[in-house]
């Protein structure tokens, strides 16, 4: 039975949100998923992945609230948890714009959380972005073995924009299309973009797939993350890029 007034257990099923809750109120999470990696220590239960969630696991923590997000959690996990009687609550961002909505959503009507400093620092450094000095064209695989690629209305897509990237494959009809590797080279980008997560892409793995293309190895936390590090991934992003030359 769901309780009345402001939620005092929560479970989170995106590590993204975890990290948010946790810079204002780490006591409020009894259940993350095994990637829920920032902050370090946290002292929660550990309910299964994103898209393998023990979802009777989670009912058994009894939560007032789960958090989820509709791209990374499976909509059969989310209604087995409405069925066991616990409150859902689900975000979609897929522009820097509407994280920031939805951070504020979830922290501060689904929580009820004061709204946070960092959210507010967040949006301001991404409004006082300088200018890029020249727009680049990108190819921004995710993963190899096949090899799939950012696609249309992605968040990490909107934060290289904002950078002065814009990515090849953003008009493409799937958000994260299978691309044959001989066409990723012959594209015609000037420039490859190559995040850690959700494959880690390291120097040794990943560049030498594309010879002769400058390759920007980015931290995927401050690319595809939504909480936190947003205050600092313009910077860390801008870093990684203007290194790719």
């Amino acid at each position: 039975m769901t309780r009345s007034g402001p939620p005092r257990r929560v479970v989170s099923l995106v590590p993204s949100l975890t990290e948010a809750v946790a810079a204002g109120a780490p006591e409020l999470l009894v259940g993350v998923t095994d990637w829920c990696s920032h902050p370090a220590g946290l002292a929660a239960a550990r309910i299964g992945g994103t898209k393998n969630p023990d979802t009777a696991a989670i009912a058994a923590l009894a939560p007032d609230l789960v958090l989820a997000n509709e791209e990374e959690n499976r909509p059969a996990d989310l209604a087995a948890l409405r069925a066991a009687g616990l409150r859902v609550q689900v975000t979609e961002i897929r522009t820097l714009d509407q994280a920031l909505r939805e951070l504020e959503r979830v922290l501060v009507r689904g929580c009820g959380l004061p709204r946070p400093d960092w959210l507010d620092a967040a949006g301001a450094a991404w409004r006082k972005l300088p200018a890029a000095p020249r727009e680049r064209t990108a190819v921004v695989p995710i993963w190899r073995r096949p090899w799939m690629v950012l696609g249309r209305d992605t968040f990490a897509g909107d934060l290289l924009a904002r950078l002065g990237v814009r990515n090849l494959y953003a008009g493409h009809a799937d958000r994260y299309p299978r691309i044959p590797l001989d066409e990723l080279t012959t594209c015609g980008a000037d420039l490859v973009v190559l995040p850690d997560e959700p494959y880690r892409f390291t120097a040794e793995d990943g560049p030498e797939a594309f010879p002769g293309l400058p390759a920007a190895l980015v931290s995927g936390r401050h690319l595809t993350w939504y909480g936190p590090s947003l205050v600092q991934a313009p910077q860390v992003l801008a870093a990684a890029l203007a290194a790719a030359r």
